[in-house]
C-alpha cells in the first residue's frame, strides 16, 4: 500500500479510463474517498454495483465538492460544459485534470471556467483498449504506459508534481510537455492510425466484389489489427478528430504525400525504394518493443502466452 496522494478524488465520467483510475486508486491506496458522477443513470447505477466509488451523484458539482483532485473523463467535446458545471463547487487548492486525447482544445474549453486558486493540470494517459464502459476498466491498465501532463502557464509546480506522483503510483511513466506539442505527437502516433483503421475497415465493408463473409473469414493479421482499432468508442474518436483537426490535417497531408511515393514505387516496380522503406519501418517496430511498449510475442499468440504464464503462476507453490 502507498501513502494516499489525495484525500478525496472525484471522477466525472466512469468509462474505461475513469473506472480504471477508480480501481487503481483503490487497489494502491492512493485516495481516501472516491466520488463518481456520470450523465447516464444506468452507468452510475452500474458503477455503484461494481463498487467503484464511495459517493455517487448525477450532479457533477455535488461530486466535486470538497475534492482534492477532480479528473474529467468524458468525450473531449463535453469538457467545457463539465468545467462550467463544476466550477462553483471546486475548493481552493484543488487540482482539476482530464484524460482526453486532445489537449490544446481541452485547455481552451476548460481554462476559462477554472477559478482562481484551483490548479489546472490537463493529462493524457496513453493507454486504453477497444472496450468501453465501467465494466471495461482494470487497475493494471496504466502499468508501464505513458501519462502526458500538459500544465497551463502559471500552474504551481507542486500541483503538477503531485498529479505526476498519483499517475506514477498507478504504474505510469510520466512526461510533461505543452498542449500544442502533445497534439502534434499524438496526431501521428494515435489519431492518424485510428483514422486509417476506420477507413480501411469501411472500405472492406463497401467492396462489391468481395463479400462481407469473405472479409471476415479470410482476415489476415493486419486486417484483424485494424478491426480491433476500429472497434474503439465512436463518440470519443469523433470528438478527437473534430477537436484536434489542425494537427490531424497536417499529419494526414504528410501521410498522403508519402502514400503517393509508395504508390509510384509499386507502379514502376522500384523494389529498392520499397525495401528501404520496409527496413526502416521494421526498425521502428523493434524500437517500440525494446522500450517495453509492446511484446514480441507472435500475432494472436499473445493471449496464449498470457494464459500459459497465468496458469504457471497459479500452479507455482
Amino acid at each position: 500500500m502507498t501513502e494516499p496522494v489525495f484525500g478525496k478524488l472525484a471522477l466525472i465520467g466512469i468509462g474505461l479510463i475513469g473506472s480504471s483510475i477508480a480501481r487503481a486508486a483503490r487497489a494502491y491506496g492512493l485516495v481516501g474517498e472516491i466520488a463518481i458522477s456520470t450523465r447516464r443513470p444506468e452507468t452510475l447505477a452500474r458503477a455503484r454495483e461494481l463498487g467503484l466509488g464511495d459517493l455517487y451523484s448525477a450532479d457533477p458539482a455535488e461530486a466535486v465538492r470538497g475534492a482534492d483532485c477532480v479528473i474529467v473523463s468524458v468525450p473531449v467535446g463535453a469538457s467545457g460544459a463539465v468545467a462550467e458545471a463544476i466550477a462553483p463547487a471546486l475548493k481552493p487548492g484543488a487540482i482539476v485534470s482530464d484524460v482526453g486525447s486532445v489537449k490544446g482544445d481541452v485547455v481552451k474549453q476548460m481554462a476559462p471556467f477554472i477559478p482562481e486558486g484551483v490548479h489546472f493540470v490537463p493529462a493524457h494517459p496513453v493507454a486504453g483498449t477497444e472496450h468501453s464502459g465501467p465494466d471495461a476498466g482494470f487497475a493494471e491498465l496504466f502499468r508501464g504506459r505513458w501519462c502526458i501532463l500538459t500544465p497551463v502557464p502559471g500552474t504551481e509546480e507542486a500541483a503538477t508534481e503531485r498529479l505526476a506522483r498519483f499517475w506514477a503510483a498507478m504504474g505510469s511513466k510520466v512526461e510533461t510537455m505543452t498542449p500544442e506539442h502533445h497534439d502534434m505527437v499524438l496526431a501521428i502516433t494515435s489519431h492518424i492510425p485510428h483514422l486509417i483503421a476506420y477507413n480501411i475497415v469501411g472500405t472492406a465493408a463497401d467492396l462489391e466484389k468481395v463479400t462481407e463473409s469473405e472479409v471476415i473469414k479470410f482476415s489476415a493479421g493486419g486486417f484483424r489489427d485494424f478491426t480491433r482499432i476500429a472497434a474503439s468508442d465512436p463518440t470519443m474518436w469523433r470528438d478527437v478528430f473534430l477537436h484536434n483537426k489542425d494537427a490531424v490535417l497536417e499529419m494526414l497531408g504528410r501521410f498522403i504525400e508519402d502514400l503517393f511515393v509508395l504508390q509510384r514505387a509499386i507502379r514502376y516496380a522500384d523494389g529498392d525504394a520499397l525495401y528501404d522503406l520496409f527496413a526502416r519501418t521494421r526498425a521502428i517496430r523493434r524500437s517500440i518493443i525494446d522500450v517495453g511498449q509492446d511484446t514480441a510475442a507472435p500475432d494472436f499468440g499473445r493471449q496464449v502466452v498470457e494464459k500459459v504464464t497465468a496458469e504457471a503462476d497459479a500452479a507455482a507453490p
